[in-house]
């Protein structure tokens, strides 16, 4: 084998060098396992000699070639050996070593285990007993020895790895605001049973074993677990859920008894369980039999809970997710997860006090209206707000970024000999006048109210995104006319929610349902976006066809889904465009999944009953299809009638629309509503709208010509406007 210099690197390649290796290999495992003292010497002829014995692809490779590699493959493998690694290492560098020979027959393989030995027991400190062959060669024995039997040794265990289940340090129920309510539930269900467990075992009362905080993401769930740790100071395990599901089969729920031993080992112990609806599937929907052995693992670990199992000591779980509806309902009953609590999303009220929790250390502008910028916020949950204060602040920085641009405009700086570029140069300036700058001029950037209106448009609230409610923008001032439907709208809907002291004092309950019906184009969405607007309450906008499905049960869930948002976007109005598509009249004509939609609509409307700020508002312009059991009392029960508008009405909406316009609203024009006769707001829209590409195409603003070539073009879109008149002396307007 050719000689080699000291410090020289050998690298296995991946091609014939890994083909000779193990051939190689396999050598090595026969001589280890038959350890015949009569086999060849191993070297580069022997190894060649059986390459070229037993491989036809290696064996056309040229002598020169495939002595080389087995030269290299050799010293690598005797380094290993050197090194103490293990021998199969296809991957990484490796230092020379002194002799390519084999010492005697087998002897590669005794120096191998020799040298793993050596290098096995100087990690350990200890010192190896050598032996001298007869030609003076040093022969390393072996200190890993089979028992009588033949078995080898067991193998060692490792070390449990020590991980920190202290309380959180990072957060606190002062960076919090606006959960009192859930504060209060949590120290009523786990104060006492972690500091005075005494009290449940000899009253022989179980205490809560877990609590489920549900709601739509960024509402603060995994935040209050964190914070209300850290306030009880006791040992805190907290576990992403994904994390315990492993690829081996039985390691997933042997994870999961493992973490719930070790929590009983520590208790008093709070274990919080992140993502829960990940590893907790519905049973009978379960995809894998995977899931359903870890709900059953988790069943029994919640089980195995109870004080006289944990030593007298309290283990409470704590569980997050904004799936409720998807775990299994094993978990949702009596002595596992019996207490659930919801966060929805806050309202204006709690909005402010989770800004002002947010903004307690910045340095706010004296003028600063906390009020303003959390009626301002609607739809916005604590990760919405906690991204806005960041944002504001960026804009508060960057405000200071561009007084320091402008101070170093007016700097002077040395230029080189070649003028550089205008950016270099202000960039050169601000570096400048920034080194320059002292602490007090730092430490005096206010973030102004300018700051946090400026970030508001950048931020899209996550309970939008997610399919949750928000404030529409829409309000009275856009809406020309139908004073006595408004009138009706605020008694049924606003004053319930902005008021609901009269109508306890009085002693009824406000309406469940309202449904405005009318020919289209009279302003009925219109009229449902500015009341949410005027309650302040969330909207959600349901089109009545998108919630139907053709996979059987889809569109059931669809439904449900709605009401279930609602309840966590309290106060919350839920409008229904399009009824008639969603629940028409069941009779023998209409499909099964269609009278399963109508019915799952009826149960979530009777479920309203004890809505505590759900109000339900519906729209449709064929109201005689819709099922009968959908307009009874107790469900949408006030019918309001949308009318076409009148004369008077015309030139108010016509007045509304036109407020934008660079020309005054005058009589002339007042005098064109008058005489457009059948429109419906949606036709005097594209009367204003006509009238607005005239003008273009001449390149002028909007004058009155403009308006009467508009009236000669657009028609009225309602037809038949009898129907409605048939219908209106039916059931009356409801006004």
């Amino acid at each position: 084998m050719p000689s080699r210099q000291s410090n020289s690197r050998v690298t296995l390649g991946q091609g014939l060098d890994k083909e000779v290796y193990q051939i190689v290999r396999k050598i090595v495992d026969e001589q280890a396992q038959y350890g015949h003292e009569t086999q060849p010497r191993l070297s580069v002829s022997t190894v060649y000699d059986k390459i070229k014995r037993s491989n036809s692809s290696l064996s056309r490779r040229s002598k020169k070639l495939l002595e080389d590699s087995i030269s290299r493959v050799l010293e690598v493998l005797k380094q290993d050996a050197a090194n103490g690694d293990e021998v199969g290492s296809m991957e990484g560098e490796f230092d020379g070593i002194e002799s390519a020979e084999v010492p005697s027959a087998n002897g590669i393989n005794k120096s191998i285990v020799g040298l793993w030995a050596q290098n096995a027991t100087k990690a350990n400190g200890a010192t190896t007993p050598s032996t001298e062959e007869p030609g003076g060669q040093p022969v390393i024995t072996n200190s890993k020895k089979r028992s009588l039997n033949g078995e080898p040794p067991a193998k060692r265990r490792k070390a449990a790895s020590t991980i920190d289940h202290s309380p959180p340090t990072h957060v606190n129920l002062d960076d919090l605001g606006g959960v009192d309510h859930v504060i209060k539930q949590l120290e009523d269900l786990i104060v006492l049973p972690f500091f005075k467990p005494e009290i449940y075992i000899t009253s022989r009362i179980q205490p809560t074993r877990g609590l489920l905080l549900h709601g739509p993401p960024g509402c603060g769930k995994t935040m209050i677990a964190n914070a209300f740790a850290a306030e009880l100071g006791v040992p805190f395990i907290s576990l992403s859920a994904p994390s315990i599901v492993s690829g081996m089969s039985g390691e997933s729920e042997k994870a999961l008894r493992e973490h719930f031993e070790e929590a009983k080992k520590m208790a008093p112990c709070l274990v919080f369980l992140d993502e829960i609806d990940a590893i907790t599937p519905k049973r009978e929907s379960a995809q894998r039999e995977m899931e359903k052995r870890i709900v059953a693992q988790l069943l029994t670990c919640m089980d195995d809970l109870a004080l006289e199992k944990t030593g007298g000591k309290a283990v409470v779980v704590l569980a997050a997710t904004n799936r409720p509806d998807a775990l299994d309902p094993a978990l949702r009953r009596g002595g596992r997860f019996d207490k659930e609590i919801n966060l929805g999303v806050p309202n204006e009220a709690v909005r402010e006090q989770i800004l002002r929790a947010l903004t307690r250390q910045m340095v706010l502008s004296e003028d600063f209206n906390f009020g303003l910028l959390a009626r301002l916020t609607p739809g916005f949950v604590g990760a919405d707000l906690s991204d806005l204060v960041s944002t504001a602040g960026s804009a508060a920085i960057k405000r200071f970024l561009d007084t320091l641009k402008t101070e170093s405009n007016e700097m002077d700086i040395d230029e080189d000999a070649v003028p550089p570029s205008a950016t270099v140069s202000e960039l050169r300036r601000l570096i400048k006048r920034a080194k320059g700058s002292t602490e007090a001029e730092t430490t005096t950037i206010s973030i102004t109210i300018d700051d946090f209106l400026t970030a508001i448009p950048k931020i899209q609230p996550s309970s939008k995104r997610e399919g949750f409610a928000t404030i529409p923008d829409t309000t009275w001032a856009d809406i020309g006319a139908l004073r006595p439907v408004r009138e009706e709208l605020l008694t049924a809907i606003v004053e319930p929610i902005r008021n609901p002291e009269k109508y306890k004092r009085v002693g009824i309950t406000a309406p469940t349902g309202v449904l405005l019906w009318g020919p289209p184009g009279c302003g009925k969405t219109l009229l449902a976006k500015a009341v949410a607007n005027e309650s302040r309450a969330n909207f959600i906008s349901v089109k009545g066809p998108e919630l139907l499905n053709k996979y059987v049960g889809e569109s059931e869930r669809a439904v449900r889904q709605v009401f279930v948002r609602a309840r966590s976007s309290i106060p919350c109005v839920i409008f229904f465009d399009e009824l008639d598509a969603l629940v028409p009249k069941r009779d023998d004509t209409l499909s099964e999944s269609s009278a399963r939609v109508v019915n799952t609509l009826l149960t979530e409307l009777d479920g309203l009953s004890n809505r505590q700020g759900i109000y339900v508002i519906a729209a449709t312009n064929r109201p005689d299809i819709i099922d009968e059991a959908m307009l009874r009392p107790g469900r949408l029960e006030t019918l309001l009638f949308v009318d076409l508008p009148e004369a008077a009405e015309r030139v108010e909406i016509l007045q509304t629309l036109s407020r934008n316009l660079s020309i005054p609203f005058s009589d002339e024009i007042a005098d064109v509503a008058r005489g457009c006769e059948g429109f419906s707001g949606a036709d005097l829209e594209s009367l204003l709208r006509r009238a607005g590409y005239a003008a273009i195409k001449r390149n002028d603003t909007i004058k009155l010509e403009d308006f009467v070539t508009a009236r000669q073009i657009v028609r009225p879109s309602v037809g038949d406007r009898r129907k409605y008149d048939r219908l209106k002396a039916q059931w009356g307007a409801g006004l």
